[in-house]
């Protein structure tokens, strides 16, 4: 591509957290099991007619009932605790407590090694924002001063479509081809999803495509930070 033909350097790049700057299964189990042990101690009727397991069955129930909760998972796993506290007869006011100390594992994280030196990179050139349905506390984690906005926006119920992400890119790029969104899974990224001509989007390389009408396609896949400022610089001016 010539530089006569590079289009502009998009104003921000958005970043979805889990699985994008670190890796979230191994903490969410550790969560879980702090939780546990925390109900067994302060809310022992929950802990004796539930286990982690059927906690998270009530869970997925939950959410096959009400599937407005994939916008908040913080919200679903909270509404399934106030019901396994009224199932158990234990005090819901403690409910708050469970989620703190939920919380706090939750958001002890550990980014990828490339995360720290890509976000510098990237934020002398470009907005950086973030994206989530999930729990992460970028404060809390210690990342909130790399991000500008920082978002705690919830995607759609389908988080690994576009629309959602788009919305927010363009709010943050103000014009077309202005903005970028960035998710990850362990193994790659994928990056760039055309959608209404506001939005590039990363994303697993071995994910399903979207469906025809999202009107998406990748614009290139990569594989961590260095790649992504390789392409960024490769494509734009």
């Amino acid at each position: 591509m010539t530089d006569s033909h590079r289009r502009r350097w998009p104003k921000a790049v958005l970043f979805d957290l889990d699985d994008t700057l670190w890796p979230i299964a191994p903490v969410i189990v550790q969560a879980e099991q702090t939780l546990f042990a925390w109900l067994a101690t302060h809310a022992p009727r929950v802990a004796q007619r539930f286990s982690i397991d059927s906690l998270r069955q009530a869970r997925l129930e939950l959410l096959a009932r009400r599937p407005e909760f994939q916008l908040d998972l913080g919200a679903l796993r909270r509404a399934g605790l106030v019901a396994a506290f009224e199932q158990a007869g234990e005090d819901a006011s403690k409910v708050e407590l469970a989620m703190a100390v939920f919380f706090a594992a939750r958001n002890a994280v550990i980014p990828y090694d490339d995360v720290l030196p890509g976000l510098l990179r990237l934020k002398g050139r470009v907005l950086l924002g973030s994206i989530t349905n999930g729990n992460a506390d970028l404060q809390t984690i210690g990342l909130a001063h790399h991000f500008r906005p920082r978002s705690r926006r919830r995607s759609s119920a389908a988080r690994s479509r576009i629309r959602p992400f788009s919305r927010k890119a363009a709010r943050a790029g103000r014009g077309t081809w202005r903005s970028g969104v960035c998710r990850r899974r362990p193994a790659a990224r994928r990056r760039g999803r055309r959608a209404r001509r506001h939005a590039r989007r990363v994303d697993e390389p071995d994910r399903q495509p979207a469906p025809p009408e999202e009107g998406v396609q990748p614009d290139a896949i990569v594989g961590d930070f260095d790649e992504l400022l390789d392409w960024l610089e490769r494509e734009h001016a």
